[in-house]
Order: structure tokens, then C-alpha cells, then sequence
């Protein structure tokens, strides 16, 4: 029988520091615990790595988690502020036992987050994050501690920036650099507010750096990819040729074009999987992308030749997909985007490399190039339920999702899904017309409402 996990949701153990479960106790027993199931068979030393984004809070969850690893038995290797991927990135370069990210990505400052990498640096199964549970759960461990010499160590990796920013410039092609460009880059006061304006300019791009003075509490703060309007004016006023918005942990991307007009991580994924097409780099002539991207992906990728996997939302449940389908590009319309060729994760310095690469081969504006990709209209309507039912088991519900599919057929699509947080029923419809899919989501929530409505 399967386990529900009670600490670990889509992306590791997060909430509001120094409340459960985001506590220094918490954090100390994930350590013990992530420790033990990591230790392999045999007499060397083992070690984890463990890194965090800017925010205040980072500091007393580090020491918890470093407390609770070392007195395991195991050694912590200590990166500082480093952006999630080049965690990802240092833990299987330094052929380290795990990885551990302190972070709540996109989220505000008070709230924080921890996530493990195993030493391949892909994120941990289900099955590992329900072990660590039920080793916590259970007071597994409490007569479990090492003394003298099996005590484990914490060092300090001063040049792990260093590491990642030439892993980062070796992702981008030889032949090519990023002269004449000018670039507003937003690094949202998080992970990436050293590492992303290093690899720009020592590539020979022209930086106007936003989002680079973290001071513990301004995080994502009116900055980065979740106010991409910022970068934009900033494009506008100093005549740039893009913008580049990065998040808290700086495993997503935002753009804009030259004109501050924004491009999604829909549009970033049709040029790139167009152009990896062109190349005979795409494989499978594959995109692995979640339910929530737009059908205007399908029928860019469709028209170069390939096509478009869907996955439910969450960049884990995108690389999960692509390691069993031997797929090589992914990512969610919120800019997370797995380039499996370079990275294990979402990389969102790297995604930048990988479209500016294309803009410098191409000698192409930004604007040019995401036209390869136009969106369809699309509507989303919420509705309130007192339940969460199976649809097609209610006949007058099942009986207008059938007659709006097949009005759309081939030209739109429907999709039904209920919140994972809240009581809420979520009606999404794409089509070719706004207005008339904008009538048939209104008929499809009122015959929610009648039904099931709170």
C-alpha cells in the first residue's frame, strides 16, 4: 500500500521559517535522516553538499542541517548562495553522496525550503523522500550516533561560483560569444545575483545588473521573473536588445524582447525545439512539456517536424518523463527548462545561454525568432467546490465536456483539473476564438457549480 508523504510536496519540504515543519529541529532531523539513507556500503567518507539562495533564514536552517548530517557520521561540503542547478551541478561534479538546496524558489522572503539531489543531482524519488519520512516519523535513528573520529566534518568550498561559471560558459558554443549585445539581466536579490552577470560579461556581453544587493529580506521582492515589467521598462529605457529575469533560485527564466514585450517559457521552448530540430539535436524530435503549456507549442513543434509530450505540472514530473522517454528538452510555461544535454534541472542562466545563442547565430532579434511560436487565446475560470468528485461519473457534467471537445476537435482543447491546494475546480479552454471559448468555459463551470458547486 502506498505511504502519503506527510513533510515532502512537489519540491522538497517548505513553509514559513521556524514554523513547522520549516524549523532548526526539522531541519537537523531531515539531515540525520537524509544522511543515513545516503551513506553507501564501504569504509570511505562520505559526503553531501549543501546550498542555499539569499534569503535570512538560510543561515540557521544551514547550521540545523549541518549539525544533523555530521552527526551522522557524514561530511558537509559548504557552497553558499548558489543557484539550485549549480548545486545540482557540484554534487555529482565532486562526486559528492547528495545535494541539498535551502530555498523556497519563487516564494517571499520568510518562507524557505529543503530539497535534495542524490549524487546523479537529479531530485529524489518518491520512494527516498518517503524513506527519510518514515526514518523521521518513527524515531528510526535516535540510537544511531557515531562518536570520535566517525563524527563527520564541515568544509567550506570557497570556489564552487568559480566551478559553475565556467560549467556554465562551457554550455555555451566555442565559436560564439555574446559581443555587441546589451542586456538587462534581473537576478531577483537571489541564488544567481553573483554567477548570472559573470557569465554575461566575461562572455562579452554589455550587463545592466537588476536585483544584485540581497540583503536577507528583499528576495523576489517587486523583482525577477515574477515582475518581468520591471526588467521590461528597464529594456525600454536603455534601448536593450533583451531582458533576462531570473527567480529566487534561479532554476527559471523570464524574457522580453527589445520592445519589453514578455516571452514565456512556451515560447522559449518552441525556438529552442525548433531549432535543435533543424539540427538533428532534438531527441526523438521531442518536448516534454506540463498540461499548462499552450496548444500553440504543439503546433509550432508539430509544423518543424516533431512533437509534444505533456506531463502533470511540476518540473519533476517534466524529467521524470524525459529520463524514461530518452527526451532531451523540456520545461513549464513558467520558464523552468530542462536541457537534459547540459544539466540535470532547471537551469534558468543556462536557458538564457541556449536562446542567446541561437540570437547570435541567427544575427536575429528576440521579437524575430519568438515568432516561430503564437499563442492560442486562451480562458481560465475557477470554481468553488464543496467536493472533489470524478467528473465523468456525473452524466450532465461528462455530457458538456464531450460537446465542447468536439466542437474544438483538432483547433483547441479542454482541460478540467482541481487545485492540489484549495477547494477549487480549475476549467481551462484554448481555441482559435476568445470569445466563444470564453462562452464555452461559462457553461462548462455553470454545470460545475450546479453540481458541485460550494
Amino acid at each position: 500500500m502506498s505511504i502519503e508523504k506527510k513533510l515532502f510536496g512537489t519540491d522538497g519540504v517548505r513553509g514559513v521559517a521556524n514554523i513547522e515543519p520549516m524549523t532548526t529541529e526539522m531541519a537537523m532531523q531531515l539531515g540525520r535522516a537524509a544522511a543515513y539513507v545516503f551513506k553507501n556500503d564501504g569504509n570511505r567518507r562520505h559526503r553531501v553538499v549543501i546550498g542555499k539562495d539569499t534569503r535570512l533564514s538560510g543561515y540557521m536552517i544551514e547550521n540545523a542541517l549541518v549539525a544533523g548530517i555530521c552527526s551522522m557520521g557524514v561530511d558537509v561540503l559548504l557552497v553558499g548562495p548558489l543557484p539550485t542547478p549549480g548545486i545540482a551541478f557540484i554534487t555529482s561534479s565532486m562526486r559528492a553522496d547528495a545535494g541539498v538546496v535551502i530555498s523556497a524558489s519563487h516564494n517571499p522572503y520568510q518562507d524557505n525550503g529543503i530539497k535534495f539531489f542524490s549524487n546523479t543531482g537529479f531530485k529524489l524519488p518518491d520512494e527516498l523522500e518517503l524513506r527519510i519520512e518514515e526514518l523521521i516519523i518513527n524515531r528510526r535513528l535516535e540510537d544511531l550516533r557515531p562518536i570520535a573520529a566517525e563524527v563527520g566534518k564541515a568544509y567550506r568550498i570557497d570556489d564552487a561560483i568559480g566551478r559553475y561559471v565556467v560549467f556554465l560558459k562551457n554550455a555555451f558554443p566555442k565559436d560564439l560569444d555574446l559581443q555587441g549585445l546589451r542586456i538587462v539581466l534581473d537576478c531577483a536579490n537571489g541564488a544567481g545575483y553573483k554567477v548570472a552577470p559573470a557569465v554575461l560579461t566575461e562572455l562579452g556581453a554589455e550587463v545592466i545588473p537588476l536585483g544584485v544587493k540581497p540583503d536577507g529580506t528583499n528576495i523576489n521582492e517587486g523583482c525577477g521573473s515574477l515582475h518581468p515589467e520591471v526588467m521590461a521598462e528597464k529594456v525600454r529605457e536603455y534601448r536593450a536588445d533583451l531582458g533576462i529575469a531570473l527567480d529566487g533560485d534561479a532554476d527559471r527564466v523570464i524574457f522580453v524582447d527589445e520592445k519589453g514585450v514578455e516571452v514565456d517559457g512556451d515560447h522559449i521552448m518552441a525556438l529552442c525545439g525548433t531549432e535543435m530540430i533543424k539540427a538533428g539535436q532534438l531527441q526523438k524530435k521531442t518536448v516534454v512539456a506540463t498540461v499548462m503549456s499552450n496548444m500553440g507549442l504543439d503546433i509550432a513543434i508539430k509544423k518543424a517536424g516533431g512533437k509534444v509530450i505533456r506531463t502533470a505540472v511540476g518540473d519533476r514530473y517534466v524529467v521524470e518523463e524525459m529520463i524514461s522517454g530518452g527526451y532531451n528538452l523540456g520545461g513549464e510555461q513558467s520558464g523552468h527548462m530542462i536541457f537534459l544535454d547540459h544539466n540535470t534541472t532547471g537551469d534558468g542562466i543556462l536557458s538564457a545561454l541556449q536562446v542567446l545563442a541561437i540570437m547570435q547565430r541567427k544575427g536575429k532579434r528576440l521579437s524575430e525568432l519568438a515568432r516561430v511560436m503564437t499563442s492560442l487565446p486562451q480562458v481560465l475560470v475557477n470554481v468553488r467546490v464543496r467536493k472533489k468528485a470524478e467528473l465523468h461519473e456525473i452524466e450532465p457534467i461528462k455530457k458538456i465536456i464531450d460537446e465542447v471537445e468536439a466542437e474544438l476537435g483538432d483547433k483547441g482543447r479542454v482541460l478540467i483539473r482541481y487545485s492540489g491546494t484549495e477547494p477549487l475546480l480549475r476549467v481551462m479552454l484554448e481555441g482559435e476564438n476568445q470569445n466563444r471559448i470564453t462562452v464555452l468555459a461559462e457553461q462548462l463551470a455553470d454545470a460545475v457549480r450546479e453540481h458541485l458547486g460550494a
